[in-house]
């Protein structure tokens, strides 16, 4: 599954070469183009360390744990604010560092191991084992009262839906 993209690569190169080229500030750039100026920030910094490469894409990676654990070290060693390891070490966002770091002061190294993802729980419906003594009146009743209880909700929720179709369709 890939990521969805708000701005192509032409946009970016565009915008890069504004700014470096042009020599017009990262602020007026992003005001001119419509786009946050701390974004245009990331994509320079990409396009300066990576070339137009930086300004691709990218897809969404697993790191290893030993590639974890050196860019850690070398935030704590070489004193990199997490803008300057993202750049060093071509990772898309602060944000995946800051979750490794979270991880790390929680667990420790094992808790920056790849984890598979847990499919949610989803409520579980067991089927009614059906016996062999056939349903008493009362029993048919209540099964056929709540059949009916489930048709009319669902013809609720039908007629929210349709209500709620027409109301858009009305609005400009």
């Amino acid at each position: 599954m890939e990521r969805k993209v708000k701005y192509n690569y032409e946009f970016k190169l565009r915008c890069v070469k504004e700014v470096l080229n042009h020599h017009q500030t990262v602020k007026s750039v992003s005001e001119l183009n419509g786009c946050h100026h701390t974004s245009l920030h990331h994509w320079v910094r990409s396009y300066e360390a990576f070339g137009k490469k930086g300004l691709l894409p990218r897809k969404t990676k697993k790191y290893s744990l030993e590639f974890k654990h050196k860019v850690l070290e070398s935030i704590e060693q070489d004193v990199l604010s997490l803008s300057q390891a993202c750049s060093k070490f071509n990772i898309p966002t602060k944000s995946v560092i800051l979750g490794w770091q979270r991880k790390y002061k929680k667990s420790g190294v094992m808790g920056l191991t790849n984890k598979p993802k847990e499919k949610p729980n989803m409520p579980f419906k067991r089927a009614k084992k059906k016996s062999s003594k056939p349903l008493t009146r009362e029993e048919e009743l209540l099964l056929e009262n709540e059949s009916l209880r489930a048709e009319l909700d669902l013809l609720k929720k039908l007629e929210a839906l349709t209500q709620a179709e027409q109301n858009k369709k009305l609005k400009p």
